[in-house]
């Protein structure tokens, strides 16, 4: 699919501010929501439906509707988020690892948003430090930042124990879901993001977060399940004068 470009003023804005922050020669870090906001799909998800369709992994039957039913627990999905790191309890971290590329590389092509691309490039070019925020498990997002030219340390997701190699059910910090997107981000850093850019209203708190830049972004059709989360997100964008974009 062709995604809309970024207007030039979105650059003109970023560079002038890149520009002035640079003078104070501080370090500079950016956030990003991962799916839906890098690239147009799930990964995490993606992951599951791979572990589902090969059979990787005892669940429960109907696994997809276990899955959907616990997000919808209490109104709160963080246990449904949690649940997707546990079904992997007992296996070596590199098995999953070695599942998450697989998975990623089921999707031909892989849907990046070039415009995305395009802004973590320059990012780096101005070495500015880039931190991607998930509620997805990270091992199922470090293949999608490698294909940004990211490291795997630069993914915050939800995450199990790993205790000498194998994967427990155990919770590792806190769960990466609207306000625990900015507490994970803080459990290891200090540095307070200039540009924080998602996609929907899980991002919220992300986006206030970041002192000069404020992006939300948007790719679902009004058929998409998450028409509607991205849709209120623009609306906020508006009332609180962020930067917002449809990449269609």
């Amino acid at each position: 699919m062709k995604y809309k470009s970024y207007p030039q003023t979105f650059w003109e804005q970023l560079n002038e501010t890149l520009a002035e922050l640079k003078k104070n020669r501080s370090p500079l870090v950016a956030l990003f929501d991962a799916d839906g906001t890098l690239w147009d799909t799930d990964l995490g998800e993606n992951l599951f439906h791979y572990t589902i369709d090969n059979r990787l992994v005892p669940l429960p039957p109907n696994p997809w509707k276990h899955y959907l039913e616990l997000k919808k627990k209490n109104g709160d999905p963080k246990d449904a988020y949690l649940w997707l790191a546990q079904i992997y309890k007992g296996l070596p971290l590199t098995q999953i690892q070695t599942w998450a590329d697989q998975a990623l590389n089921s999707l031909v092509p892989f849907p990046i948003f070039e415009e995305q691309k395009k802004l973590i490039d320059l990012l780096k070019q101005n070495n500015v430090t880039i931190k991607i925020i998930t509620a997805s498990i990270t091992w199922a997002v470090q293949p999608g930042a490698r294909a940004l030219g990211l490291d795997n340390s630069a993914v915050i997701g939800v995450e199990t124990i790993v205790n000498q190699g194998i994967i427990t059910d155990q919770k590792n910090g806190v769960i990466t879901y609207r306000a625990g997107k900015v507490q994970g981000y803080q459990q290891n850093n200090t540095i307070t993001p200039f540009l924080a850019a998602g996609n929907s209203e899980g991002d919220v708190e992300l986006l206030e977060y970041a002192t000069h830049i404020k992006l939300a972004v948007s790719a679902a059709n009004r058929e998409d399940r998450l028409y509607k989360t991205e849709y209120n997100l623009q609306q906020i964008a508006k009332e609180k004068n962020w930067y917002s974009h449809r990449f269609i």
